[in-house]
């Protein structure tokens, strides 16, 4: 390599070293908040805010610019008129910065280059007062007070073209206070203050009257529907009453039919005891008759013949009454059922006709009389019903029953016939002869008399012949077995006289 070649190559290391030196000297980086100005080497200057660029040393001049918010308090020097005439003090606060706009940003350059910011607070502060001035001219004082957002509106809208002028923005401006020297406002606020009370006075007379109204309507429906609701009560208290009283009838109804149906079940089960009794009691007079039967065998081994023979009669006759008392007991049960269940029938018409007598009060006296009567026509028809089967009960009596009953009243009648003679205390005979016999006998013999007499009649009436009855019990009918009964249509027994074999 050459002297020549060497020289080049340091020469050209030298230039790139330069370069890179220049470089690193001229390479500028500017913040958002502040604008780098480069000028000298072109005619128009270079503006950079929040970029990097590189600057030509020696060539080019860098300057800086803040673009931070600059604060300003405007207050007017002295009172200034409103277009009501009346002098007022204005106080308000604005903040103003300078303009990212480039054609601003380059005004700004030419006025505040190299500026410190109370020197374009200043310059912007006079501006601003000039303004406020100007709209303070133009408002009336009330105007102000009630909008100051209004009068900030016109005091910015007028003073921007200025500071546009000069690079400048306006970024807020809020009124703090109106001062006057007159109390004007404190008045405006007085009278403010006493329409207010009275708009408010009117209002809250407004309110309570129709809160009244209000109340008095509410009242009213408040009445109307409690006089509505105790109607309803009253209704629902009327149907329950009703439903109560129908329940109350149907629970007597119910009661009622219970109680017949007991009174019925109490005279069935009367009904299988007597018929049971009647059984048992029939069983035990077969049983008798069996035991009788038996005596009357062992008679008939021991005394031959013609003890046979009274033991058969006897047997019969025993028979016949038993016969006859079944048949009345059982026609007297058969009677007391039919009354019972008349009765029964006669309380269930009872029952319903107290019933239908509280479902109609007005027609329950003639029902109650009527359900009265008939149950007394039903008692009186079972009465005469029973009457009249103890009467076909006494009609299928044969004689010999007729004839046991009537052996039977027999005592009774002599002792009735024999009573007058209880009564006599002394007896005085006159007279009397031996042929007819004295006085006693005839006042001792008057009794059988009398009972002859009885017979005869009874005879006459019945067919039957006591007399011949009577003897039948006798030492000659039993002994000789002399006896003839006549007048039954059950009995005719005739015992001729015959020796024991």
């Amino acid at each position: 390599m050459g002297v020549e070649q060497m020289i080049k190559m340091a020469v050209i290391a030298v230039v790139v070293i330069l370069v890179i030196v220049l470089l690193c000297v001229g390479y500028v980086k500017a913040p958002p908040d502040m604008a780098y100005i480069i000028s000298g080497f072109k005619k128009k200057s270079k503006i950079v805010i929040g970029k990097a660029t590189i600057r030509i040393p020696f060539l080019e001049r860098l300057d800086k610019l803040n673009l931070r918010l600059i604060p300003i308090d405007v207050k007017t020097s002295n009172a200034v008129p409103t277009a009501d005439y009346i002098n007022i003090n204005v106080d308000a606060t604005v903040n103003v910065k300078i303009s990212n706009d480039p054609e601003r940003l380059r005004l700004a350059a030419e006025n505040f280059l190299n500026k410190n910011t109370e020197y374009v607070a200043g310059v912007a502060r006079e501006v601003l007062e000039g303004n406020v001035r100007e709209i303070v001219g133009k408002m009336k004082l009330e105007e102000m007070v009630s909008d100051r957002q209004k009068f900030a509106t016109l005091v910015k809208e007028n003073a921007e073209p200025d500071l546009a002028a000069m690079g400048l923005d306006i970024i807020s401006f809020n009124v703090q206070n109106f001062v006057d020297g007159n109390e004007v406002i404190e008045n405006l606020g007085i009278d403010n203050i006493v329409k207010i009370k009275k708009a408010a006075a009117i209002a809250r007379a407004e309110s309570e009257r129709d809160i009244k109204v209000a109340q008095a309507s509410a009242d009213k429906e408040s009445n109307d529907a409690a006089v509505a609701a105790q109607t309803e009560i009253a209704k629902k208290q009327n149907e329950l009453a009703i439903k109560k009283s129908e329940l109350q009838i149907e629970a007597d109804t119910k009661k009622a039919e219970a109680d017949a149906a007991y009174e019925i079940q109490k005279e069935e089960q009367r009904k299988t005891i007597e018929i049971t009794t009647a059984n048992a009691n029939i069983a035990k007079q077969e049983r008798e008759i069996e035991l009788k039967q038996k005596e009357v065998a062992v008679k008939e081994q021991a005394l031959d013949a013609e003890v046979k023979k009274q033991a058969e009669a006897d047997k019969y006759a025993a028979q016949q009454r038993a016969d006859a008392d079944l048949y009345q007991r059982q026609k007297d049960a058969e009677a007391k059922q039919f009354e019972a269940q008349r009765a029964a029938e006669a309380r269930k018409a009872q029952a319903e006709a107290e019933r239908y007598s509280k479902e109609q009060e007005a027609a329950g006296i003639r029902a109650v009389g009527e359900a009265e009567a008939s149950a007394i026509q039903a008692k009186g028809i079972a009465e005469a019903e029973a009457m009249e089967k103890k009467a076909e009960a006494y009609a299928k009596y044969n004689k010999a029953a007729v004839a046991e009953m009537m052996i039977k009243v027999l005592p009774d009648v002599a002792a009735k016939i024999a009573e007058p003679l209880g009564q006599i205390d002394k007896i005085t005979i006159i007279g009397g002869g031996e042929g007819a016999g004295n006085g006693v006998d005839q006042v001792a013999g008057n009794v059988p008399a009398v009972m002859a007499k009885l017979f005869e009649s009874m005879k006459e009436a019945t067919g039957i012949d006591l007399a011949e009855i009577v003897k039948a019990d006798t030492y000659d009918a039993k002994v000789n077995r002399n006896v003839n009964v006549t007048g039954l249509d059950d009995i005719n027994l005739v015992v001729k006289d015959q020796k024991p074999e």
